[in-house]
């Protein structure tokens, strides 16, 4: 069965810096598209960030452009969000997304906190 694995995720002060990793299974994930979503108290489920499976080519949210970077490792089956500059609007669940009949993984919370 598909699987989405996220890890990561936790406490950091503003202005640190974390990286999310997102393993997958049950499909062939080199030929899908990945993206990472995040969801924050009280609000709604949001794209941050997507990558291709054929080139690669990446995108970004206006609010994460220039500070957060995704890639991923076909030979590993994992997709990453690094994240620097954290600032405290970054505080949310953070999902693992594919293309693949659109399955989620279970999300890993990220705080930006002092």
């Amino acid at each position: 069965q598909v699987q989405l694995v996220e890890t990561g995720g936790g406490l950091v002060q503003p202005g640190g810096s974390l990286r999310l990793s997102c393993a997958a299974s049950g499909f062939r994930f080199s030929s899908y598209g990945m993206r990472w979503y995040r969801q924050a108290p009280g609000k709604e489920r949001e794209l941050v960030a997507t990558i291709t499976s054929a080139t690669g080519s990446t995108s970004y949210a206006d609010s994460v452009k220039g500070r957060f970077t995704i890639s991923r490792d076909n030979a590993k089956n994992t997709v990453y969000l690094q994240m620097n500059s954290l600032k405290a609007e970054d505080t949310a669940v953070y999902y693992c997304y594919t293309t693949f009949r659109g399955y989620w993984g279970q999300g890993t919370q990220v705080t930006v906190s002092s």
